[in-house]
């Protein structure tokens, strides 16, 4: 997935090797990062993955190692990454609740434009047509 995040008016993205485990999304990173020092000063991220485009909230929650059920979970899914990185004693694990999804999607040819607004907990599904 693409992570972007933000710090005094600087957007910055990147692709990421995520997991998700029971609606919440997960990321490692090392804390000499550009994008560490953005998501500890600004909490709000947002994450896209083909047609779905997910805002949320980002917290740091410790070394990864820490987690067995994320380290189980993220060893299965990208064992490199895991080997490479997971030990090295600068790595944290993030968690990002979405609060806004939105993703489009067709049918029969026709776009339409489904959202989900986890806080006011609604969802709609409406046809694209344009202005």
């Amino acid at each position: 997935m693409v992570l972007s995040t933000s710090l005094n008016d600087k957007v910055t993205s990147r692709m990421m090797s995520i997991i998700q485990k029971e609606g919440v999304f997960y990321f490692q990173t090392d804390q000499t990062f550009r994008k560490y020092h953005q998501l500890i000063n600004n909490k709000n991220v947002a994450l896209c993955m083909d047609n779905l485009q997910i805002e949320g909230i980002c917290r740091e929650l410790g070394h990864p190692l820490d987690y067995p059920a994320f380290t189980a979970l993220y060893q299965e899914c990208f064992p490199g990454s895991f080997e490479r990185y997971s030990s090295l004693s600068h790595e944290r694990l993030f968690s990002v609740t979405p609060f806004y999804m939105e993703r489009w999607i067709y049918k029969g040819g026709v776009p339409f434009i489904e959202t989900m607004d986890m806080g006011k907990q609604e969802y709609h599904l409406y046809e694209y047509k344009g202005i």
